[in-house]
């Protein structure tokens, strides 16, 4: 099941009606309100979300998902006619899992629907516990523990964590932890990803050494940091 909210009935009924011809079950709300009601009955398997919306702004709503247990983690893409590189970076740090600017083509969204859908169902069980240095992360319980301090991150930094640490030894060019963390690319927006481990490091202190630079190439968590 897939849910859409969005106020503008013709671009509703449209997808819609897209979603459903391509044997996907999908239903459409006007309002937050509404959207809330439908999803204390059944939570669906993926939200479209639109940014302006009447009662309150898109980007309010999907921080009031990430912050609920039940839907921390619900995918969601945000259909939105503010299209700027900020908006987007906005709104995939608020907690989107993909960013799509309106006009945007049926093909393309049931396309990159289905692609959430794969990585989600393909995601790897969380394990109890990551540790590197003085850092332990607790996935289960979504916990960042440096040095003994409890640390908090957006959600991209945690997911940026994460696959680091997951993966530790392994090297990730900034494209390809643009299109893991991210959802796609962003043609030559690779700095996106050097902001957030700057930001990244800053709040872990001293056990920020364990993410390292490899010149020329990307990221890795290691032992120690390498710039």
């Amino acid at each position: 099941m897939i849910y859409m909210l969005e106020d503008e009935e013709g671009i509703r009924n449209f997808v819609i009606y897209a979603l459903r011809s391509s044997g996907m079950e999908a239903e459409g709300f006007e309002t937050p309100s509404a959207l809330r009601e439908a999803m204390s009955e059944e939570l669906p398997e993926l939200l479209l979300l639109d940014r302006m919306l009447p009662e309150e702004d898109g980007l309010d709503v999907l921080k009031k998902l990430r912050s609920a247990p039940e839907t921390r983690k619900l995918p969601v893409i945000m259909l939105t006619a503010k299209g700027t590189e900020l908006d987007k970076v906005e709104g995939l740090d608020s907690g989107a899992d993909d960013y799509i600017a309106k006009p945007f083509g049926t093909m393309e969204l049931i396309s990159r629907i289905k692609a959430l859908l794969r990585r989600v169902s393909d995601a790897p069980a969380e394990s109890e516990k990551l540790e590197a240095g003085g850092l332990c992360v607790y996935p289960s319980r979504h916990e960042v523990i440096a040095d003994g301090t409890m640390v908090t991150l957006t959600l991209k930094e945690y997911d940026l964590l994460l696959m680091l640490l997951r993966h530790q030894g392994e090297v990730f060019s900034r494209e390809s932890l643009l299109r893991e963390i991210w959802g796609y690319d962003f043609a030559g927006e690779s700095r996106t990803v050097d902001v957030h481990i700057r930001t990244l490091r800053q709040k872990l202190g001293s056990c920020g050494e364990v993410i390292q630079t490899i010149r020329g190439v990307g990221y890795k968590a290691g032992d120690g940091a390498v710039d």
